[in-house]
C-alpha cells in the first residue's frame, strides 16, 4: 500500500458512476443525505452502493442500524476481498465496521489514507450502477485523497440555510474547483429547509432562515436539486434513511433527487461553471 504512486486512480471494476457528497461543515444532515439518496436509487431499481468515507466519525452503520454487522471477508489469489452489508438494496462499506463502538479514531493524515484506499481497492463492489461516497466535513487529506484516487462522476455540496453554513459549503466547492481537481458539482442539496408541524401541513416555518441554499447554487452558478424539510422524527428520534418508508413527504423529495442526479448523468449536464473569486 505505501508503494503505491499518490495520483494512480484505483480501477474499481463494475461501477459506473460515483458521487460524492460533500459539506463544509458537520451537522447539515450530509450523512443522512447521501444515505436516503442511496436509498432512493436501490428504489428506482439501481444497482447502488455507499461508500462512508467519514473515517474519524463513521455514522452509516448507525443510519442503517447495522451497527453489530460486518462484511464478509473473501479470500481470493489476490488476497483478501470484502463482501459490503447489504441493506435497503444497498451495498454498504463503513470503517465503523471495523472498529470498536464510541472508541475515537487518532490517525494522522497518511494513515487515514491508508485505510480508505485499502478499503476501496479491495471492497467487492460487483456492478453497481451509482455509488455514492459520503465524505467527512471540511477540506482535509480524505477529500484530497478520494479525488486524486477515483474518477468521479461529480460532487452534491449538501447545506442549511444558516450563513455560517453557506460560508464554509463555499468552501467545500471550492476544493472541487481548484487548478488540478476539477470535479464537476451536480448541484446543491440544502437540508433543513423548512418545518411543517404533521397536524398543520399547509404550515412552513423557516427555523434556519430561508434562501440559503438558492443564494450558494446562485454564487456556484449550478442548481438547487433539492430543498429537504425538517422532520422531527428523523432529525431527532431516528434515522432520516426510515423516513423512505415513514415520512412520504421526505420520500418523494429523495426520489425526486434521485430522478434528477441519473438525468444529469445521463444527459452530462453539468459544468465546471463555478468561478473563484478573487
Amino acid at each position: 500500500m505505501n508503494n503505491q504512486n499518490p495520483f494512480e486512480k484505483i480501477k474499481l471494476n463494475g461501477v459506473k458512476q460515483i458521487i460524492v457528497v460533500a459539506s463544509g461543515k458537520g451537522g447539515v444532515g450530509k450523512s443522512t443525505v447521501a444515505a436516503n439518496l442511496a436509498v432512493a436509487l436501490a428504489s428506482e431499481g439501481y444497482k447502488t452502493a455507499l461508500f462512508d468515507a467519514d473515517l474519524y466519525g463513521p455514522s452509516t452503520p448507525i443510519l442503517f442500524d447495522i451497527e453489530n454487522e460486518r462484511p464478509e471477508i473473501v479470500r481470493t489469489a489476490a488476497g483478501e476481498r470484502y463482501i459490503p452489508v447489504k441493506k435497503y438494496g444497498v451495498s454498504i462499506m463503513s470503517v465503523g465496521f471495523f472498529v470498536t463502538p464510541k472508541k475515537s479514531m487518532i490517525w494522522r493524515g497518511p494513515a487515514a489514507s491508508g485505510v480508505l484506499t485499502q478499503l476501496l481497492s479491495t471492497t467487492e463492489w460487483g456492478e453497481t450502477d451509482f455509488l455514492i461516497v459520503d465524505f467527512p466535513p471540511g477540506t482535509g487529506d480524505i477529500q484530497l485523497t478520494t479525488i486524486q484516487k477515483l474518477t468521479l462522476t461529480g460532487a452534491l455540496i449538501v447545506t442549511t440555510p444558516q450563513q455560517l453554513a453557506l460560508a464554509d459549503a463555499e468552501k467545500a466547492a471550492d476544493m472541487f474547483c481548484t487548478d488540478k481537481l476539477h470535479v464537476p458539482i451536480l448541484g446543491v442539496v440544502e437540508n433543513m429547509s423548512y418545518f411543517t408541524p404533521a397536524l398543520h401541513p399547509d404550515e412552513k416555518y423557516f427555523v434556519f432562515g430561508a434562501g440559503g441554499g438558492k443564494q450558494l447554487a446562485g454564487t456556484l452558478n449550478v442548481p438547487l436539486l433539492a430543498q429537504l424539510p425538517l422532520i422531527c422524527d428523523t432529525e431527532v428520534d431516528s434515522p432520516q434513511t426510515f423516513s423512505i418508508s415513514k415520512d412520504p413527504i421526505l420520500a418523494e423529495k429523495f426520489r425526486e433527487l434521485a430522478t434528477t442526479i441519473q438525468q444529469k448523468v445521463s444527459d452530462k449536464a453539468w459544468g465546471f461553471r463555478y468561478v473563484k473569486q478573487n
